[in-house]
């Protein structure tokens, strides 16, 4: 019998961050994590909305290659400070400069398409829309997130920095495209 997903370690109103230290569930750390794990989830909510059309066919990858980032971003955030070189000399997966590049491109290629907005956006003009503004305000907030944790002494890696901006502008245009 496979060993059981509940623990009960975290009865006591803790949790166990990668490589073993115990903190609080309200542990800065603990709440990014969270916020990039429902950055994720809020993401995968717009990919079943994607149809067939050749656009939907690039922005689909897109967003799936995005998520598999966040898994690794989830997983540098989720160690010590004491830990942050043994992650980075770990064979986990890491955000690179590449990956930022890859979103300039995206927002590049989005802005050349010449998308026409003035003023604030009003999340609601559709479904598809709607969602990506929901994932882009939890982008915004996991990027507050990463300020806090900084303020606690735990260090971020300037990629994951300009990913989470870069994310959350990518959202924000796909949005404008998907109202129109």
């Amino acid at each position: 019998m496979p060993p059981s997903i509940a623990t009960r370690t975290g009865d006591d109103g803790t949790t166990q961050l990668l490589f073993g230290q115990r903190v609080p569930k309200h542990h800065p750390q603990v709440e990014a994590v969270g916020a990039f794990d429902e950055l994720n989830a809020a993401i995968g909510v717009v990919k079943p909305q994607l149809g067939t059309t050749p656009r939907d066919q690039e922005i689909l990858p897109l967003l799936t290659t995005v998520q598999k980032n966040l898994v690794a971003l989830m997983g540098e955030l989720a160690c010590a400070e004491a830990d942050a070189e043994r992650y980075l000399n770990s064979k986990f997966e890491k955000l690179a400069a590449s990956d930022v590049q890859r979103l300039d491109t995206a927002l590049a290629a989005l802005e050349a398409r010449g998308l026409t907005f003035s003023g604030w956006a009003t999340p609601g003009g559709n479904q598809r829309a709607a969602a990506l503004d929901v994932a882009r305000t939890t982008a915004r907030r996991a990027e507050r997130q990463l300020s806090v944790i900084s303020n606690h002494g735990r260090n971020v890696r300037p990629e994951v920095r300009q990913f989470t901006n870069r994310l959350s502008d990518l959202l924000w245009l796909l949005a404008r495209e998907a109202e129109q």
